[in-house]
C-alpha cells in the first residue's frame, strides 16, 4: 500500500503564496507586520511572499498607515487587474454572462433571453451552450482580456452536477427536462468555447451559496443555509464552513421537499413540494387560479404586479406563501441547526420586503423552540447577480487555493 504523499519545498511555496494571498483578499489592504500573526508565518517568510506576488502582478501597494513611532507601514492589497474571471448564471427565463476583475467589480454584462421550453417542459441544452459561448465572446469584446488571459469561467446551472465521469460536468436537471446532459463536452466541442479556458459548474443555489457567505449575509457564519428562491426553489446547505454536497452532489434540493401529502404538483413530477407552492412559477399560477390577472410577459415583472394588487385574494396568497414558506425554513431549522439563514434568489428579494416578517413568525411557530433561537433568518444583501457573482468565485476560489497559479486544468465542479 502507498504510503503519504511527502510534501516539497515546492509545496510549502504554493501553500505559503495562497495563505498570504487570500489573507490579503478577504481582509485587505494589510501591511506585512499584519500578515505575520495573521498568516503564522514568519517574517522572512512573509518577505519572500510579498516579493513574489508583487513580482508577478498579483499584489500591489495600496497606501500606508502610521505606525507606533515608526515608519509608516506599507498596505499591500490583491491587484485587482491581475486577473479577470467570468461568471455565468443559467436561469430558466435567461442565460446572463458577466466578466469580473479581481475584485468582482463587473466590467460587462450580457443578458440574452431563453426561447421558451417545449411543450413537456424541456430546455434546449445546445442553445444553452450557444447563448454561453455567444455571451462570452460578447463580454471580451473591446476589452484587452483574451479567453487565454482568464483565471476561468464559472457556471451556474439548475439542476444536480455530477462532475465524477471523464467528460467533465454532467447536469441533471430535473425541471427542465435535462437528463444527464453533458454539458461541459458540449462546450469543449469545436466551435465553442476555447480549449484552453478552465471550466467550472457547480449548482445555482451554490453558487449563490458561496457569495453570500463570501461577501454577503452569511460571511462571518460558520453554519449557515443559503436559499434561493426564483422560478424553481433550492438551498446552499454550509456545515462548518464548507458546502454540503451529499454523496452525489444533489445535497440541498430543499425546494423539493414535501410540505403536503397529495398536494399541489411539483414541475420535478411529485406532489406537494414546497417549490410548488414558494416558486415564482407555482405562485404566479396559484394567483391565476384566484383570479389574479397579469399584464406581465415576464415572471419578475408578473411579481411585481401580484405584490401590488391589493385585493383580498393577493393578500390572501400572498399571507399563505409566507406560511409555507416559514414551515420549510423551520424543516432546516430543524434538520441543520443553522446559526443563519439566508433567503435569496431574484423572487426571494422581491417577495422578502413584504414576507419576511411573516416568514419568521410562522419558521418560530413550526420550528423547535430551543435552534430557532439560535437562528437568524435574513435577506440576502448580494442582489439579482449573487448567482453569477458566486460563479465567478469557482475559478477565484481555484486562483487563491493554488496561490495565484489557478489556470491549470481543473476538474469540473466547485471545490
Amino acid at each position: 500500500m502507498a504510503g503519504p504523499r511527502r510534501r516539497t519545498v515546492r509545496d510549502l511555496r504554493r501553500n505559503n503564496r495562497a495563505t498570504v494571498l487570500s489573507k490579503l483578499y478577504f481582509d485587505g489592504p494589510l501591511s506585512r507586520q499584519e500578515l505575520g500573526p495573521l498568516t503564522a508565518l514568519s517574517s522572512g517568510s512573509i518577505s519572500n511572499v510579498v516579493a513574489e506576488l508583487v513580482a508577478d502582478g498579483l499584489v500591489e501597494e495600496a497606501g500606508s498607515v502610521d505606525s507606533d513611532g515608526g515608519r509608516p507601514r506599507t498596505l499591500l492589497r490583491v491587484a485587482p487587474g491581475s486577473g479577470h474571471v467570468v461568471g455565468v448564471d443559467v436561469g430558466e427565463t435567461r442565460v446572463r454572462v458577466e466578466l469580473f476583475d479581481l475584485s468582482l467589480s463587473e466590467l460587462a454584462r450580457v443578458d440574452a433571453p431563453l426561447p421558451d421550453a417545449t411543450p413537456d417542459g424541456t430546455y434546449d441544452a445546445h442553445e444553452v451552450v450557444r447563448l454561453i459561448a455567444g455571451g462570452l465572446t460578447q463580454v471580451l469584446a473591446g476589452t484587452d482580456v483574451t479567453p487565454a488571459s482568464l483565471i476561468g469561467v464559472g457556471i451556474g446551472v439548475p439542476g444536480i452536477v455530477d462532475a465524477s465521469g471523464p467528460a467533465g460536468a454532467v447536469v441533471h436537471g430535473q425541471t427542465i427536462g435535462w437528463e444527464a446532459v453533458p454539458l461541459e463536452a458540449m462546450l469543449r466541442a469545436p466551435g465553442e468555447l476555447p480549449q484552453e479556458i478552465p471550466l467550472f459548474v457547480d449548482n445555482g443555489a451554490k453558487t449563490l451559496g458561496r457569495a453570500e457567505m463570501w461577501f454577503g449575509a452569511g460571511r462571518g457564519a460558520r453554519n449557515a443555509v443559503i436559499t434561493l428562491i426564483g422560478s424553481g426553489v433550492g438551498a446552499c446547505v454550509i456545515a462548518d464552513g464548507v458546502p454540503y454536497q451529499g454523496s452525489s452532489s444533489s445535497a440541498g434540493e430543499w425546494g423539493h421537499t414535501v410540505l403536503r401529502v397529495g398536494g399541489r404538483p411539483c414541475r420535478c413530477g411529485a406532489r406537494g413540494c414546497l417549490e410548488a407552492y414558494v416558486g415564482a412559477e407555482a405562485l404566479l399560477e396559484r394567483w391565476r387560479e384566484a383570479g389574479g390577472d397579469r399584464t406581465s410577459p415576464d415572471e419578475e415583472g408578473a411579481l411585481a404586479e401580484l405584490l401590488a394588487d391589493p385585493g383580498p385574494a393577493a393578500a390572501e396568497l400572498l399571507d399563505d406563501t409566507a406560511e409555507f414558506l416559514g414551515a420549510g425554513i423551520a424543516d432546516l431549522v430543524n434538520l441543520f441547526n443553522p446559526e443563519r439563514i439566508v433567503v435569496g434568489g431574484w423572487a426571494g428579494l422581491l417577495l422578502g420586503p413584504r414576507l419576511i416578517e411573516p416568514v419568521r413568525r410562522a419558521a418560530a411557530a413550526y420550528a423547535l423552540r430551543h435552534p430557532f433561537a439560535q437562528t437568524t433568518v435574513e435577506l440576502g444583501r448580494l442582489g439579482a447577480d449573487a448567482v453569477t457573482v458566486g460563479a465567478a468565485t469557482l475559478p477565484l476560489a481555484r486562483f487563491l487555493e493554488t496561490g495565484g497559479s489557478g489556470r491549470e486544468r481543473i476538474v469540473s465542479g466547485a471545490s
